[in-house]
């Protein structure tokens, strides 16, 4: 149990037996004070990329009738960016405190000390399932197995086709079809797309479950890039115009004849995450279990590409609301009244104060969280709600100080993209309830509230960039019992920045080893065209040999002792001029 969390206590009510014979058992079993909890988020899938959002392209029946007959949140904010956005979603925390600062570059992994839904609800003996995207770290002990997760089915990394998931890169433009994924921290093979076995693992751990409360996180990785989806889905869209129907005055970027392309498959991909969407809500009735299911439906970020996105201002990756305004649906038929409303700002921190208190679960003690229940919102009590700033950023490796950063307080938002050194008549200041789409920028009539914001915003930045996870970053554990071999995959790789598919780069990994003796294979992208010598380097120690061998690309060191050590693994094969680095590194240990 991780510090700062208290044992829960099983409060299921007492039935009298007799009531066994009237309520069916699937209903019996739901009679607690505590719901099932689901959380389905998709992967840059855009505020626009709905038809509720107005869209009139794209077909979501399903999402659309959960949306209009649940609680609306029309001002939910995430981070501009996956891997953050999912650290605050789990932990109510900002990302930069749980040690996520990037989505690649070594900056995706989150500290096995943070707190998250899953370990919180374990508290309350809820059977806990993940099924998709993680992105918080793919090597033991930020794991999802090591995070509160008693089942997982994910891929690695940032997404499936990417270096880091490297059971389904060398796939290429069929990396979504017929996966190797990870069960348990164990690599299996699967049938299939993507998007559909996650959402079949997610409904046989909701049925496998139903009579015992559950946290199902069913994270699709679609639809991110590389855009692959069936065809039977694609044919929906093959002869649609995606840059037509939006005549309404709202701001609309010119779309190029690839943006249209991929906004297809992209509305392709989100058709069928709908479909699977409407299985599960069609599983949770046929279980009778739908009333005491608190289901939320949200996105990840804004879109990649250039598309519809309800006229605002920036895509993924930008602070504007393009880039930061999702759609967020709630049902929770038990206990919350649906279709309705809700404007005031929320956030993707708020998340796991909201479950803590309907779930009537003790919030870590020791640590600061920044999100707020939006439980009075939920319940109608708006009177004792209190708006607090969100702050947002987003850039590689580390955040830049006043670039890409904003402030949003109330109806103002304060955004920067300017210097270190920037005055406050340096920034863009934005009134939402008039201006929605951030055109109009009013800092020079309203420098007082400009500078007051810029004290906040600066505040919040200082803070976090000296969090205690980001001076001291997490390490990934060699050695343990807990995982064995241990796979070191590019996404988790610092060094250079943007470390991808290079050979010639230089690139390490932040472990801790445990003392022993050890069998270690390097992939190489490429067989090796030239004979050289590898060298692995770990702390104060540097193991070598000379390779006379080419056409391959596994190299191995066998039996090599590794002492104990804290700091940087650093593996590269010299050939003349090049210094390459491997696709992924595996070590087993064999000995003491």
């Amino acid at each position: 149990m991780k510090k700062g969390i208290k044992s829960g206590k099983n409060t299921r009510k007492v039935v009298f037996a007799f009531l066994a014979l009237l309520i069916p058992f699937t209903a019996l079993a739901q009679q607690v004070d505590r719901p099932n909890i689901i959380i389905i988020i998709t992967d840059d899938q855009g505020y626009g990329d709905l038809g509720i959002t107005g869209n009139p392209h794209v077909k979501t029946p399903n999402i659309d009738a959960f949306a209009k007959a649940g609680v609306r949140f029309n001002n939910f904010n995430v981070s501009p960016v996956c891997a953050p956005t999912r650290s605050s979603l789990m932990t109510g925390r900002y990302s930069l405190r749980t040690g996520i600062r990037d989505t690649y570059n070594g900056g995706a992994i989150m500290a096995t000390t943070e707190v998250t839904i899953a370990e919180l609800l374990k508290q309350a003996d809820y059977h806990t399932g993940i099924f998709g995207k993680w992105h918080l770290g793919d090597s033991y002990p930020s794991r999802p197995n090591d995070q509160g997760f008693d089942e997982s089915v994910i891929h690695l990394s940032g997404g499936m086709g990417q270096v880091g998931d490297f059971t389904t890169w060398f796939k290429g433009d069929r990396s979504y079809f017929d996966p190797v994924l990870w069960h348990n921290g164990k690599q299996e093979p699967y049938q299939g797309y993507c998007s559909d076995i996650f959402a079949n693992e997610a409904l046989k751990f909701i049925t496998e479950n139903k009579n015992a409360p559950f946290f199902c996180y069913l994270s699709f990785n679609a639809p991110h890039t590389p855009l692959q989806v069936p065809e039977k889905y694609y044919d929906l869209y093959k002869n649609s115009d995606p840059a037509t129907g939006f005549d309404d005055g709202r701001p609309f970027a010119e779309m190029s004849g690839k943006d249209k392309e991929d906004a297809r498959k992209v509305y392709a991909m989100v058709s069928n995450i709908d479909d699977n969407v409407g299985k599960l809500l069609d599983k949770l009735k046929e279980l009778r279990i739908a009333d005491n299911t608190l289901v939320i439906f949200m996105t990840d970020n804004g879109p990649q590409q250039t598309r519809y996105v309800a006229g605002m201002r920036g895509r993924k990756g930008s602070v504007y609301r393009g880039g930061t305004r999702v759609p967020f649906y709630l049902q929770y038929p038990k206990l919350i009244k649906g279709n309705r409303d809700i404007e005031p700002l929320a956030a993707h921190i708020d998340i796991l104060p909201t479950l803590a208190e309907i779930c009537k679960i003790e919030m870590p003690q020791d640590r600061k969280i920044d999100g707020r229940s939006l439980v009075p919102l939920l319940t109608g009590k708006n009177e004792v709600w209190l708006e607090k700033p969100f702050f947002s950023y987003w850039t590689r490796h580390y955040p830049e100080k006043y670039h890409n950063i904003s402030l949003q307080k109330g109806n103002f938002k304060l955004v920067g993209h300017t210097n270190y050194d920037a005055k406050p008549e340096d920034f863009e200041l934005f009134d939402l309830d008039t201006d929605p789409y951030e055109q109009k920028n009013i800092v020079v009539e309203n420098a007082d509230i400009a500078s007051n914001l810029m004290v906040e915003l600066e505040a919040h930045y200082n803070e976090l960039t000296v969090s205690h996870n980001m001076v001291d970053p997490p390490r990934i554990h060699i050695g343990t019992e807990h995982e064995n071999p241990v796979f070191l995959n590019r996404n988790d790789a610092g060094g250079e920045r943007g470390i991808w598919a290079q050979e010639e780069v230089y690139g390490k990994w932040a472990v801790q080893i445990d003392q022993g003796r050890y069998d270690i294979k390097f992939r190489f992208i490429e067989p090796l065209t030239e004979k050289g010598r590898m060298f692995l380097e770990t702390g104060t120690t540097i193991n070598q040999f000379e390779n006379n061998r080419t056409g391959i690309d596994i190299l191995e060191m066998k039996n090599v002792f590794l002492a104990n050590m804290t700091g940087d693994l650093v593996p590269f094969y010299v050939s003349g001029s090049k210094r390459i680095f491997p696709f992924w590194v595996e070590l087993e240990r064999i000995s003491d």
